[in-house]
């Protein structure tokens, strides 16, 4: 019973870990992907204009995405305190 449990708690948190780096995950590689081309296109080869819009872009998308994440670290939270 114990070790069921406990695969579950494990299942679960990997699932809202997946869950809530996905959105994150996918602005970065679309921004990278974009100015990637843009760098191919112009052969501007400057290291550091990958970094600050991704950072940049990164901060927005978190902060728009602050309720929702909170909302899905709160039910599972509170998922977790049922098992126990």
């Amino acid at each position: 019973m114990i070790e069921e449990t406990a695969i579950q708690m494990i299942r679960d948190a990997l699932y809202v870990v997946l869950l809530i780096a996905t959105p994150l995950l996918l602005v970065g590689m679309a921004l990278g992907l974009v100015i990637s081309l843009i760098q191919s296109v112009t052969s501007i080869q400057d290291q550091t204009l990958t970094f600050v819009p991704k950072i940049i872009s990164l901060l927005v998308v978190v902060v728009l995405l602050l309720p929702w994440i909170l909302t899905v670290l709160g039910e599972f939270a509170v998922e977790m305190m049922k098992l126990f």
